[in-house]
């Protein structure tokens, strides 16, 4: 892959166990020990993927996870013993695309960086139309640069917001099935994480503005998954 993965942990051995579990599948693995330290590696080395803890001195990782949202869409897996519900949710709030529980399983942490790489990197691979713009007075999604503007300003997106956005750009006026959606998003690995789902459908309706301008872009068919509807008398 030759992919560059940044591990921001205080426990360097920590480091050293990622390293020894992604070097066999040709990731370059870069580590800092502190929070400061690890904006300050991921401005010098600009990772593909950061690996993240929570609980570090001085910045926590809530926090360098919120600076780095500010730098750059790379994908951020949170690995920290924090498991609680309301901890995972916050690290999904700030920015997170992933989040995985100390201890934790060497296949299921292989999966899960290997499928984030896979969306950040080709967010066309599974793609099955021709579909690669959507535009109207409001709202401006172009999927060849990857840029989404709603009211000539440029939209934020996470690369776990933008690949949803994408799955269903592409499929417009179409259900979208969970499955299908879990795959192209989420990787075949990922078994039923409808309300990883739901949460992320959330963000998006949030920062497309949904229904606030007299029209609803994304919509919910209870028990078979989600559609985007572009507005018909701008198309």
């Amino acid at each position: 892959m030759n992919k560059k993965v940044l591990v921001i942990d205080d426990d360097p051995d920590l480091g050293k166990l990622v390293e020894a579990i992604l070097k066999p599948i040709d990731l370059m693995v870069f580590q800092a020990c502190s929070g400061s330290a690890g904006l300050k590696k991921a401005y010098e080395v600009q990772p593909d993927i950061v690996i993240l803890d929570v609980m570090m001195p001085g910045l926590n990782g809530f926090d360098v996870c919120t600076r780095l949202r500010e730098m750059a869409g790379v994908p951020i897996l949170m690995l920290t013993a924090r498991g609680n519900p309301s901890d995972v949710l916050h690290g999904f709030n700030v920015g997170a695309d992933d989040y995985i529980k100390k201890p934790f399983n060497k296949d299921e942490f292989t999966a899960r960086v290997c499928a984030l790489l896979r969306r950040s990197s080709n967010h066309t691979g599974s793609e099955t139309s021709n579909i690669t713009n959507y535009t109207d007075n409001l709202l401006h999604i172009n999927l060849e640069s990857q840029s989404v503007e709603l009211a000539g300003n440029i939209l934020e997106l996470s690369p776990t917001e933008y690949s949803l956005l994408a799955c269903l750009v592409r499929n417009m006026g179409k259900i979208v099935p969970h499955r299908q959606i879990f795959r192209e998003v989420w990787g075949s690995t990922y078994g039923d994480i409808s309300s990883t789902l739901t949460l992320y459908i959330y963000y998006l309706r949030k920062k497309l503005e949904d229904s606030k301008h007299g029209h609803q872009y994304i919509h919910t068919q209870w028990g078979r998954g989600y559609l985007f509807l572009p507005r018909q008398t701008d198309r």
